[in-house]
């Protein structure tokens, strides 16, 4: 079990080194000069940059980008491993650790409790249709469930807003607090950003729950003819002891999989979702930063995106045997 552990740390290693070294060289490899392009913009609306030229050789000299390409890379990477991602054009000379540690807590609050909240339900819902013993109303569900995971959830968040923050104001149409309100570390700004994420959740909740059910209700119905669930029910256990321990259980992990691989996916935030409802998190930051052509910034999220994406696979794959005896007893 030590050498399965020791090889996944090995291979986690490499692919954040890939990762990293894709990250620095494909910004590099695009056309044209991100910082000039970002002062020709200020300049172009009216923001005051003084001598251009002046400007353009101090903001590069700040990121580096007046050394050679293997100069560049080794203090990228240098600069990688002390958490430090360079600064944005657009708001220079603002950190990009800054504004990804301004909007991650709030990409993860939301987007990590809808994901969490749609896989329980899902999968309860994807197994119980599936299963035999199931009523006649768990089964009318499928096509709810059908329809559902057919709709995109930025336009199920549109339908929200104009529903209920629009037509029938009960929730705010944005935002992740009202606009004149300063948030404070106290129970009563913690309840208004539970009720600002109302329906930017909801959306993501209504729009995967489906998803998750039909996924589950295929491999639930695959494993109904296996030989473990007969015996099960040869020993006389109950229906409920049957379906959670060993129809429910048996066909969770490629369930867990897709959960990890979902949730690493949370950093980068519902793009669309945020930007419909306004929201402060890594998402909306990364539509604003492509809209701003803030190269280091959207360099950075891409980044945290990789790197959480292969954290992701690393504990899945140290998860893989607690989860299923069979591939603990192959690795043993």
């Amino acid at each position: 079990m030590a050498s399965y552990v020791l090889r996944r740390l090995a291979l986690l290693a490499l692919v954040v080194f890939l990762a990293i070294t894709v990250n620095f060289l494909l910004p590099r490899a695009m056309p044209g000069d991100p910082v000039e392009t970002q002062l020709a913009q200020m300049s172009a609306g009216g923001g005051q940059t003084g001598d251009l030229a002046a400007t353009a050789a101090a903001m590069r000299a700040r990121m580096g980008l007046d050394q050679p390409l293997w100069r560049q890379y080794l203090l990228y990477l240098a600069n990688v491993l002390r958490l430090d991602l360079g600064v944005s054009v657009a708001h220079y000379p603002e950190r990009v650790v800054d504004e990804i540690a301004a909007g991650l807590p709030w990409t993860i609050g939301l987007l990590g409790t809808a994901t969490l909240v749609s896989f329980a339900l899902g999968t309860l819902l994807g197994g119980l249709v599936a299963w035999p013993g199931a009523g006649r109303l768990v089964r009318a569900l499928s096509l709810p469930l059908i329809l559902l995971s057919a709709v995109p959830y930025f336009v199920l968040g549109i339908v929200l807003l104009a529903a209920f923050a629009i037509a029938w104001p009960l929730f705010p149409v944005g935002g992740g607090y009202p606009f004149s309100y300063f948030p404070r570390a106290d129970w009563r700004t913690a309840g208004l950003i539970a009720y600002h994420g109302v329906l930017p959740a909801l959306s993501v909740v209504l729009a995967s729950v489906g998803t998750w059910a039909i996924a589950m209700r295929g491999m639930v119905v695959g494993v109904l003819g296996e030989d473990y669930i007969t015996l099960a029910r040869a020993k006389g256990l109950g229906p409920r002891r049957i379906f959670l321990a060993y129809g429910l259980r048996n066909a969770l992990l490629p369930q867990v999989t897709n959960l990890a691989l979902t949730l690493s996916h949370v950093v980068s935030g519902a793009v669309l979702v945020e930007v419909i409802f306004a929201y402060p998190g890594l998402g909306y930051r990364l539509y604003q930063a492509i809209q701003s052509k803030d190269v280091f910034v959207i360099q950075g999220i891409v980044l945290l995106l990789s790197v959480s994406i292969a954290f992701a696979t690393f504990l899945l794959d140290l998860a893989y045997p607690l989860i299923d005896p069979r591939i603990r007893a192959a690795h043993t």
